[in-house]
């Protein structure tokens, strides 16, 4: 048998090279939809902590939303409050100022991107020099020396082996919650879309150390709401927050650090945002790594969190009751909402309730042990200007980083490219769900 037969005899029919062709046009096609899911809106942070500036992007606003410049302004002035914050509050008087995506008051369908500036960038310009080997003329600032002894519960050691780094500065300096200032003000920008949409947002403090409330969910977003902007921990309960106060003032003075917990509520949640069909589409999943990826959190709770499991199911699960006051869109009631307003991932019209639980700060005024890279030898723990508490700015951060899961799971169920689509989407819903639950299914 020739060459030529031999090809002719192996050769793949031609439907099969079009069905080949088809199959892999259509898992390409699902690649695309399960990345593109999830590119609704999404945003990047830039900066170091005593760098410059800290920029953000936001992408996927639709068009036509009104902006607040001075709501942006006042989320990260919350950010910078609260008992127990270091001496870096008191410098930086944090601003954002929009360079793109709004014009006359309004979004434009394009990124809007903003940068915050570090006042406090005057002095550090030597060591976070951009430039060369060599100091340029007129740069200011301290000469420091090389950060080379790494802060146990920080960044520090794991970041110089990741990113082969002899001055840990180079990563304290991006592993930093300074970055967070940049999250809450593309929060600040999310939280608007969801206002529109008739979603409210408010956090608490629940829990500093081993002070605590009885039980967080019996705090009413009401309550949480009406919690004053320069309330030293933002903790609805004066009795437990004066205790949180003398815990803290007692960790000041041993030189050591103290954690705690919080909570974010939104009411005005429309039923259906998240999806339980894939494991990436689950609210809750989606909220509980956006909260986990703010610095220090080390958990993080749905309606009742871990208390959950030491419940029999009779105790856990939110009943479901005619609603008598016929003010949900469903006509129907939970008298509890031990499940935080999620059920399979996916809201179901009650509150959504998230609780995060912040480990203490890792530096220490009195350090711990570590090793000076240096030398290999033993050494106390590097000390940088840090706070004793920062739970309630914490939280603030907090409800920005729920603000943007929860605008881009509602642009996923409603879409829009501006404001006025997305409104009449949203009012076609709630016809069709009220519509659907105003008699019984056939």
């Amino acid at each position: 048998m020739n060459g030529r037969a031999r090809c002719k005899k192996i050769a793949v029919p031609k439907a099969t090279r079009i069905r080949r062709v088809r199959s892999r046009y259509r898992a390409e096609a699902r690649r695309k939809f399960v990345y593109n899911f999830r590119l609704m809106l999404r945003f990047l942070t830039a900066g170091e902590s005593h760098g410059r500036a800290l920029v953000v992007i936001l992408e996927g606003l639709p068009a036509g939303l009104a902006i607040d410049v001075d709501q942006v302004t006042r989320e990260l002035r919350r950010r910078q409050g609260g008992y127990g914050r270091g001496r870096r509050m008191a410098i930086e008087s944090d601003q954002a100022e929009i360079l793109s995506g709004v014009r006359a008051g309004q979004t434009i369908g394009s990124p809007v991107a903003m940068m915050i500036e570090n006042r406090d960038w005057t002095n550090w310009q030597y060591t976070m020099r951009v430039g060369g080997p060599g100091p340029p003329e007129g740069e200011g600032g301290a000469r420091r020396a090389p950060v080379t002894r790494p802060r146990p519960g920080h960044a520090d050691l794991a970041g110089g082996a990741k990113y082969d780094r002899a001055d840990l500065r180079d990563i304290l300096e991006r592993a930093s919650a300074r970055e967070t200032a940049a999250r809450v003000a593309a929060g600040a920008l999310a939280r608007q879309l969801l206002a529109h949409a008739g979603i409210r947002l408010a956090s608490h403090v629940f829990r500093i150390a081993g002070v605590a409330l009885s039980n967080h969910l019996r705090v009413s977003f009401e309550s949480a709401a009406a919690l004053a902007e320069d309330a030293p921990l933002r903790c609805v309960d004066a009795d437990v927050e004066r205790r949180m106060i003398e815990e803290i003032d007692r960790a000041k003075e041993a030189g050591d650090t103290l954690g705690g917990a919080f909570e974010v509520i939104a009411t005005g949640v429309p039923i259906g945002l998240g999806s339980y069909v894939q494991w990436d589409r689950k609210l809750d999943g989606r909220l509980a790594q956006a909260l986990m990826s703010i610095p220090a959190i080390k958990a993080v709770g749905i309606g009742a969190g871990p208390a959950v499991a030491t419940l029999p199911g009779s105790r856990v699960h939110d009943e479901i009751v005619p609603d008598d006051a016929g003010a949900r869109v469903t006509r129907l009631a939970r008298p509890t909402n031990n499940a935080g307003g999620l059920e399979g991932g996916v809201t179901n019209g009650e509150d959504l309730r998230v609780t995060a639980s912040m480990k203490p700060i890792s530096t220490l005024m009195k350090p711990l042990r570590s090793v000076d890279l240096a030398t290999m030898t033993p050494s106390p723990a590097a000390i940088e200007r840090s706070d004793v508490c920062a739970v309630p700015a914490a939280a603030v951060v907090g409800e920005a980083m729920v603000s943007l899961v929860l605008a881009d799971a509602l642009l996923e169920r409603f879409g829009g490219d501006s404001i006025s689509a997305l409104d009449r989407a949203m009012a076609a819903s709630d016809a069709a769900i009220r519509a659907r639950f105003s008699q019984p299914a056939g």
